[in-house]
C-alpha cells in the first residue's frame, strides 16, 4: 500500500469510529494492565526525577488517595523509591487531562468504539479550582475525589446501565454547531452531556438529595464532558493506529516536561522534545513566569480533528485564549494545510459546514513548516496552585522531522 492509500485508510478508520460511553468502572477493573502499584500519567514516558511540579503533586495526591500512606513526605519517598510504577495513560488505552494521573481505585469512563471494537478510558473531571490534575492534594481535593468515587461514580454506572450508551461522536457534532471546539471550550457539550444523563440519573438516584448533588456537580462544571470526549478521541485515534505505510499522527501528548507524538505506520515509538510554554491570557496575579511547560493528554482532541483544529466553530474561545474571532477562523484554515481529510461528522457552520481538518500528516508538517495548533490550559509550575491561564501552543517541529526520518528508514527510502 502506498502512503496516500495508507493515509486514506487510517483517516477513514478514524472518522468511521463511533465511540459510545458505555459504563463507569474502577481503573483496576477496567484498564488493561493496571495493577495495584501502577499510576498512569499524561504524556510520553517519564521518571520521577524529571517530572514537573504539577505532575509530582498529582502523583503524591494519588498515593494519598489510594491510602498507601497518609503522609505527603512518605508519598514522595514512595514515588521516588521505585515502589510505585509509572506509565503513560496512552500505553493502556487511556487519557487524562493535565497531569492525567489515574490510580487503581479511581473511577473511569469506559468508551467503546463500536465500529472497530477497541476501548478507551478516562478519569472523571473534578471541576475547577484546586484539583488533582493541576497537582493539588489537600484534604479538600482528596475529599472531592472520594465523593466522586463513592457517590457520583456508582450513580453514573447505574444511569449508563439504564441507557443504551451515549454516542459521544454525535454529541461532539452537535456541540460544534453550538459554539464549542471540543478542547478548551465545552460549554455546549457539557450541557448536552447533562441533558442526556439527567433522566437516567433521576431515575436511579436513591433520594433527591443525591440526585441534586450529582446533577449540580456535573451541571456547574463546563468541563464535565471533556474527559469522555478525550476518551472518545482516543478511541478514534487508536482505530487509525498501526496502518502500515501511514504517516498520520495518532497521538500527541505532553507530560509537563516533554511533548511526544506517535505515528500510525511507525508502531508505538514516541518522538519527543521539550514541551513549550503556551502563549495566551493569564488570570489576575499570574504571568508567564508562573507557567509550567505544556501538560496533558487533551491534545488527543486535535489529533482527532477538533480542539485547535475546530476553532472556527468556536469564535468565543478567543476571549479565553487571546486573540480576535478572525484568529479562530484562520487557525482552522491553516490546519487544512497539514491534514489529509475533512471530517465526515464534525462540521463547521461558519465555513459552510466544511468538515474539520483531520489526520495530521507528518510529511506536510515538515514540508510546509506548519506545526499543529493546540488550545490548552496553563498550569502553574508549582504543584497545587492550579490553572493560571489559557492559550495556544505548538509542538516542537523536531519531533515531526525525527518521525519522518524514522518512517523513511522503516520504508527503506
Amino acid at each position: 500500500m502506498d502512503v496516500a492509500d495508507a493515509n486514506r485508510t487510517a483517516v477513514e478508520r478514524m472518522m468511521s469510529a463511533r465511540p459510545m460511553l458505555q459504563t463507569v468502572a474502577t481503573a483496576g477493573e477496567a484498564i488493561p494492565g493496571m495493577h495495584d502499584r501502577l499510576l498512569l500519567h499524561a504524556g510520553p514516558p517519564i521518571e520521577w526525577e524529571r517530572m514537573s511540579g504539577p505532575l509530582r503533586g498529582a502523583v503524591i495526591g494519588a498515593v494519598l488517595f489510594e491510602g498507601w500512606t497518609d503522609d505527603e513526605e512518605e508519598a514522595a519517598r514512595l514515588a521516588e523509591s521505585g515502589e510505585v510504577e509509572f506509565a503513560p495513560c496512552h500505553h493502556h488505552g487511556a487519557v487524562g487531562p493535565m497531569a492525567g494521573v489515574i490510580s487503581p481505585s479511581m473511577a473511569v469512563y469506559v468508551v467503546e468504539n463500536v465500529t472497530h471494537g477497541n476501548r478507551s478510558f478516562s478519569n472523571l473531571n473534578e471541576g475547577y479550582g484546586k484539583v488533582l490534575r493541576y497537582g493539588a492534594y489537600s484534604s479538600e481535593v482528596l475529599d472531592r475525589l472520594r465523593w466522586m468515587n463513592d457517590v457520583m461514580a456508582p450513580l453514573l454506572l447505574e444511569a449508563l446501565s439504564e441507557s443504551e450508551g451515549l454516542d459521544i461522536r454525535a454529541l461532539l457534532a452537535e456541540a460544534l454547531h453550538m459554539g464549542d471546539e471540543g478542547h478548551n471550550r465545552n460549554k455546549a457539550g457539557s450541557v448536552l452531556f447533562l441533558k442526556l444523563l439527567a433522566p437516567f440519573l433521576a431515575r436511579v438516584a436513591p433520594d433527591p438529595t443525591v440526585a441534586a448533588a450529582v446533577l449540580g456537580f456535573i451541571g456547574e462544571n463546563a468541563l464535565s464532558v471533556l474527559n469522555p470526549v478525550m476518551a472518545a478521541c482516543k478511541a478514534m485515534a487508536d482505530a487509525a493506529h498501526g496502518v502500515e505505510g501511514s504517516t498520520i499522527v495518532t497521538a500527541m501528548a505532553r507530560n509537563g516536561t516533554d511533548f511526544g507524538i506517535r505515528v500510525s505506520g511507525i508502531g508505538d515509538r514516541w518522538f519527543t522534545a521539550p514541551a513549550g510554554t503556551p502563549e495566551g491570557l493569564y488570570f489576575s496575579g499570574f504571568s508567564s513566569a508562573d507557567a509550567n511547560p505544556d501538560i496533558g493528554d487533551s491534545t488527543i482532541t486535535e489529533t482527532a480533528g477538533i480542539g485547535g483544529f475546530a476553532m472556527a466553530a468556536a469564535p468565543a474561545i478567543v476571549s479565553f485564549v487571546s486573540g480576535v474571532p478572525s484568529d479562530a477562523t484562520n487557525a482552522t484554515l491553516e490546519m487544512y494545510e497539514i491534514t489529509v481529510a475533512e471530517h465526515e461528522h464534525f462540521t463547521i457552520p461558519s465555513l459552510d459546514f466544511r468538515g474539520t481538518p483531520t489526520g495530521i500528516d507528518i510529511r506536510s508538517v515538515v514540508e510546509l513548516g506548519i506545526t499543529p495548533r493546540i488550545n490548552t490550559g496553563i498550569a502553574h509550575r508549582e504543584a497545587g496552585i492550579g490553572q493560571v491561564g489559557a492559550g495556544l501552543v505548538r509542538p516542537p517541529s523536531e519531533i515531526f522531522e525525527e518521525a519522518l526520518l524514522a518512517f523513511a528508514e522503516k520504508r527503506g527510502i
